[in-house]
């Protein structure tokens, strides 16, 4: 709940919140000018259905600031749910954009049943294309370790 008031009361939601007051108030202007200019000579339908528009668009910002604060404040939470995790968790391994055929379909299988291929054997090599990204490279090099660490116990 902390987060969500720190969240509330930065500069960047304040803009929002005023943003989002000025196009709720700037709209029901608009449905009482609309309204007003239905009732004058020159009025017609089109200015009542104005009227009854400019209220809707109102609800919607109201609705989209509502939305969006939720769904910033969900992401907060689960960014605090991510830091509290366990360090060591070990990650999933990742499929360099250059491998094709059967290592993709391998790769890509799921992890909760069999694989159509019979069971895979655990390599420590880095996979093909992993030179091109370097990110890829560190990746797969901590794999590498990590299985090294494993044959070793």
């Amino acid at each position: 709940m902390v987060h969500v008031r720190q969240l509330v009361l930065s500069p960047r939601w304040i803009m929002w919140h005023l943003l989002t007051l000025g196009a709720m108030v700037t709209c029901g202007w608009l449905a009482v000018w609309q309204w007003q200019r239905a009732g004058s000579a020159m009025g017609s339908a089109l200015n009542v259905g104005y009227g009854l528009q400019w209220p809707v668009f109102a609800l919607f910002f109201g609705y989209m600031w509502w939305r969006i604060l939720r769904m910033e404040s969900a992401r907060l939470h689960d960014e605090q749910a991510d830091v509290h995790q366990d360090a060591l968790e070990i990650p999933k391994p990742r499929v360099a954009a250059a491998e094709t055929g059967p290592q993709v379909a391998r790769a890509a299988a799921p992890a909760d049943g069999p694989s159509p291929f019979g069971p895979q054997p655990v390599s420590a090599t880095p996979a093909a294309g992993a030179e091109d990204d370097p990110e890829l490279a560190d990746y797969n090099r901590m794999l590498a370790e990590l299985a090294a660490r494993h044959t070793d116990d």
